[in-house]
């Protein structure tokens, strides 16, 4: 897992260690020092800690006039043992809802398993972006963890499913990923009435 680096395609436009709003600002990375582990295996040391032991983030672009951003996760989403969500909340998520970020997308090709809890930090978050038409949007999960989602009713609060697992993120701009979610959020809207 050492060799697996958050994605840096976009670093021209956004660098969440030099925005002085990111709950990462002025994070200095050693890029010699593997210190960081999920669980035993080193990570590579561009992710950012939450504070729990088996998930890690990077927060890839926010667009605050827009009011997005997307989020890379790397490790076992573990809400039972460690309570990955309620990190992500606290010290993440929720300093940007504040800044009036409401439409998340979560990158999960790196979530390797997802062991949940309750759903109440779910629907907290939910609860704190729906009125301003925000969403949350799980993109490119493994088979295994959307079941995992599901078999926890997790799709309550967040989109995850096979039509958001081929937008191919790392070869377009962010503006055109939210783009393409929203077409996709609102077919899947139609379809249902």
């Amino acid at each position: 897992m050492h060799d697996i680096e958050p994605f840096y395609g976009w670093r021209e436009h956004y660098i969440a260690a030099e925005d002085r709003q990111s709950p990462f600002y002025g994070k200095v990375y050693n890029e010699f020092t593997f210190t960081n582990k999920v669980y035993n295996y080193f990570i590579h040391p561009q992710w950012d800690d939450i504070g729990t032991e088996s998930m890690f983030v990077k927060v890839l672009f926010v667009d605050y006039i827009e009011q997005f951003c997307i989020i890379e996760l790397i490790g076992e989403w573990n809400d039972c043992l460690h309570n990955d969500i309620m990190f992500l909340k606290r010290n993440v998520i929720d300093k940007l809802v504040d800044l009036e970020i409401y439409k998340y997308v979560l990158c999960c090709d790196h979530v390797l398993n997802f062991h949940s809890s309750d759903e109440s930090y779910y629907e907290e978050w939910y609860d704190d972006i729906k009125e301003e038409g925000g969403w949350i949007c799980c993109i490119d999960t493994l088979q295994h963890v959307k079941v995992e989602f599901e078999s926890q009713n997790i799709q309550y609060y967040m989109n995850f499913g096979e039509q958001y697992d081929d937008i191919n993120w790392r070869k377009i701009k962010p503006k055109n990923i939210i783009i393409e979610i929203e077409r996709r959020l609102n077919s899947q809207t139609r379809a249902l009435h």
